[in-house]
C-alpha cells in the first residue's frame, strides 16, 4: 500500500527554500499531495494577503513536478478538514509552521507527523521576497 505525504503552505514567492521543503516531504512516502493556503485563510491566519492569488501559487507548486496532486486548501475555519479526506499517512510541517504536532495527532492519531529541516533561513524565506517587493 503506498504512503501517502501531506504538506501545506502559503508558498507564495516560491524559492528554493519551498522547493526543498517539497522535496523533504517527498522523500518520506510514495504519494505527495501539496494543499496550497486559499487567499482568505492567509488573510485570516498571517493577516495579510499573499501578493500571488491562491491559484498562482497552485500553479507554480504544480510546475516544479514534484508533487503528485496540487490542491487548494478548504475555505472552512477548520484547516484540518481536508486531511479527513485525503487520508494521510504522513503530515509534513515545515520548521517554522505554527501548528502542533499534539493536536494533529489527537485528530489523527493513526497519522505521523515529521517536522522538516530548514533550508538557508538566512537567504529563504517568504518575508524576504515579500519585503522586498
Amino acid at each position: 500500500m503506498k504512503k501517502k505525504v501531506v504538506c501545506a503552505g502559503t508558498f507564495d514567492h516560491l524559492h528554493k527554500g519551498h522547493i526543498d521543503f517539497l522535496k523533504q516531504a517527498k522523500m518520506l512516502g510514495d504519494e505527495l499531495i501539496v494543499i496550497v493556503a486559499r487567499d482568505e485563510t492567509v488573510k485570516r491566519i498571517k493577516g495579510f494577503l499573499p501578493t500571488h492569488d491562491e491559484r498562482m501559487r497552485r500553479n507554480n507548486v504544480e510546475d516544479t513536478g514534484i508533487p503528485d496532486m496540487v490542491v487548494l486548501g478548504n475555505l472552512d475555519t477548520d484547516l484540518f478538514q481536508i486531511l479527513e479526506e485525503i487520508e494521510p499517512d504522513i503530515i509534513a510541517l515545515g520548521y517554522d509552521q505554527r501548528v502542533s504536532e499534539d493536536e494533529i495527532l489527537k485528530r489523527f492519531p493513526n497519522c505521523k507527523v515529521v517536522r522538516l529541516a530548514s533550508f538557508h533561513t538566512e537567504k529563504y524565506k517568504s518575508s524576504y521576497f515579500r519585503d522586498s517587493k
